[in-house]
């Protein structure tokens, strides 16, 4: 005696032409989360700090673009995209300054932060002249992520 079972037939919805409604990939969720957090330029010559930068500024929540000198940064094309710029002050063929000073030339106002090991005073006093705070080498402590925030006009507690 066989034993066969017999299952039911499975009718399937006629969806020509409907999209199920499936949620949407866990990739695509994040790049539209990403999209809409403030992105953040570095420029630094020195590519263990533009790496080390942006993972950091990015576990912080923000969008980070790491650019290894000035002219890479003006040869981006995307400069209104950025809602702040972190730049470092000793880089060969444009300094930082240089740099700031050129995008203020080509209208680009998007607010900058400089940052440096022991800035002397007449590199202080030209930063402070053109409105740029500087945040010293080494990063330590929230300094450099605080001043990006109130650069972005960001709550102190986050992104959010």
């Amino acid at each position: 005696m066989s034993t066969t079972s017999a299952r039911p037939a499975v009718s399937w919805p006629q969806t020509r032409g409907v999209q199920p409604n499936v949620k949407k990939p866990q990739a695509e969720r994040q790049t539209q989360l990403k999209e809409q957090l403030p992105v953040v330029a570095v420029v630094d010559d020195d590519p263990a700090v533009c790496n080390s930068l942006k993972f950091s500024l990015e576990l912080e929540g923000f969008n980070v673009r790491a650019y290894g000198s000035g002219a890479e940064l003006l040869h981006a094309g995307d400069l209104d995209v950025f809602s702040c710029l972190v730049i470092d002050q000793v880089m060969p063929i444009m300094t930082g300054l240089e740099l700031i000073r050129t995008l203020r030339d080509r209208q680009v106002a998007t607010p900058a932060i400089l940052i440096i090991s022991q800035p002397n005073a007449a590199l202080s006093a030209r930063a402070a002249k053109a409105r740029v705070p500087i945040v010293e080498k080494p990063l330590l402590g929230n300094a450099l992520v605080e001043r990006i925030r109130e650069a972005c006009a960001l709550p102190a507690s986050g992104l959010g």
